[in-house]
């Protein structure tokens, strides 16, 4: 069965069991009714993913790969911060009426700074270690930048990249990990999209790199389940497990820049029934 639906069952059933709820506590996420949104959450939540053993898609119900995909590459790649250039609705809630979202996310990883013989943004400069300086360990980038907070629609949940890269005993290529970060989490809507994003950026990073994956960690501050999400919880974590689908990455880009959406699959993924309408907290 999918290593993927473990990790997530036991941290579900760990923060239902061993969670803290902020029920009562002053809170600012609401419901659209205005009605306060608690959570039951868990500090420092640590996920391990062998990327090498298994694409993390989870299977007891399913991750759209490609809106997931084509996210990840509004960030990394386009850098942008205007929902128009998105084929997903998802940001909607947060954009003005230009589609903005201000400072955040693929604007700060577009923000140019100079560095050996010149100007580079974060994700350029990230390629130019990995291809020049793999054993560094400075190859990061962070997108919480505290002098543009009051700027940007959202704070950035997910919000930085450490990548670390190994040699294996006996392989001549490299081996890329990563460790994402992130200081909150609704784990029913978004734990597997996230996970899938970077599980894709990895294998996209180490592709052009020329680098095997390895393992990609998930590191999660608060890790929270909603009121209103418990029951979906409770009913998905009993459903039917099954393996783990091959992941397929279109092997003839060899430049990030020319990645799309359509240059990832998942083949035979079996899924239990999609949860539809998902309340969402803002």
């Amino acid at each position: 069965m999918s290593i993927a639906d473990k990790i997530f069952v036991d941290m579900c059933r760990d923060i239902l069991e061993n969670g803290t709820s902020t029920e009562g506590e002053k809170v600012r996420p609401h419901w659209e009714d205005g009605t306060p949104a608690y959570t039951i959450k868990k500090f420092g939540v640590v996920n391990r993913y062998d990327l090498r053993k298994e694409f993390p898609l989870i299977t007891l119900r399913k991750t759209a790969l490609k809106s997931a995909t084509d996210e990840v590459l509004w960030i990394w790649q386009q850098k942008s911060n205007n929902i128009h250039d998105l084929h997903s609705h998802i940001w909607d809630e947060w954009a003005d009426e230009n589609g903005s979202i201000g400072k955040a996310y693929g604007y700060q990883l577009g923000v140019k700074h100079h560095y050996k013989e010149g100007d580079m943004d974060q994700v350029d400069r990230v390629i130019y270690d990995l291809k020049h300086n793999p054993f560094s360990r400075r190859i990061m980038t962070n997108i919480y930048v505290h002098q543009d907070l009051s700027e940007m629609r959202l704070y950035p949940c997910a919000y930085s990249m450490t990548f670390n890269v190994t040699q294996r005993p006996g392989e001549e290529k490299l081996t890329l990990n990563a460790i994402l970060n992130q200081r909150s989490q609704d784990v029913l809507a978004a734990n597997n999209w996230n996970v899938v994003q970077y599980a894709v950026l990895v294998h996209m990073l180490a592709q052009v790199c020329d680098m095997h994956v390895g393992e990609l960690v998930h590191v999660i501050a608060d890790a929270h389940i909603y009121d209103r999400h418990i029951p979906l919880i409770e009913e998905l974590i009993q459903r039917e497990q099954h393996p783990a689908p091959q992941f397929w990455l279109n092997p003839d880009v060899h430049d990030f820049y020319d990645f799309t959406r359509d240059d990832v699959k998942a083949i035979d993924y079996v899924t239990g029934e999609q949860i539809k309408d998902i309340p969402i907290a803002i």
